[in-house]
């Protein structure tokens, strides 16, 4: 009688134990799940590089009459000072998280996000009454000079900066990921996670 009454309470006690422990374990679980989806939310930001471009335009323009004997021209220099900024808006990172095979795919990152702001000053206007500059040719005289710091962009480092910019910030997701023994797959074949894997 005695070995069966210890026999259940030694019974009880393993069940109280069991359920005490699955409920611990599930809100551990629980717990990280929610860690990991919350850091990866807050990298939701504008990852941004910037710079400061300068380029003076010349423009000219004639009109001549009687076989080229009588000219009149009109010329402009202008000169165009820039903000520009290069970024990736990470709310648009397409991610989905499999909470149960503790992965994170990486399917989308968004286009780079090119902003310029241009401060444009008119130097040496010269015109004459039968060649005058009309708001046609300087809003083309805008265009070409926001055009030309375009070209500029394209020959400097800032649209890689902004690239290495976003790998620092998908570099804490994967770090993150380690820490709680998640993976992360890139499913963007741009090979992102190359850095961090080697």
């Amino acid at each position: 009688m005695r070995f069966l009454k210890y026999a259940l309470v030694f019974l009880l006690g393993f069940i109280l134990a069991k359920l005490w422990y699955k409920k611990e374990n599930s809100t551990v679980k629980k717990e990280e799940i929610q860690v990991v989806v919350n850091s990866i939310k807050n990298l939701s930001k504008l990852v941004v590089s910037k710079g400061i471009f300068s380029e003076v335009y010349n423009y000219s323009d004639s009109k001549k009459y009687f076989y080229n004997y009588l000219s009149f021209d009109k010329k402009a220099i202008v000169t165009v000072t820039a903000s520009v900024e290069v970024g990736y808006d990470l709310s648009k990172l397409e991610l989905q998280i499999d909470s149960i095979g503790k992965t994170i795919y990486i399917n989308k990152i968004p286009k780079e996000e090119v902003n310029i702001s241009p401060d444009i000053k008119y130097f040496d206007l010269q015109q004459s009454s039968f060649n005058s500059f009309s708001n046609s040719d300087l809003n083309k005289i805008n265009k070409n000079s926001i055009l030309k710091i375009e070209e500029t962009i394209e020959l400097t480092a800032l649209k890689q900066k902004a690239k290495e910019r976003l790998l620092e910030e998908l570099s804490k997701i994967y770090q993150l990921t380690a820490t709680y023994n998640w993976q992360v797959v890139d499913n963007t074949k741009e090979n992102l996670l190359d850095g961090f894997t080697k």
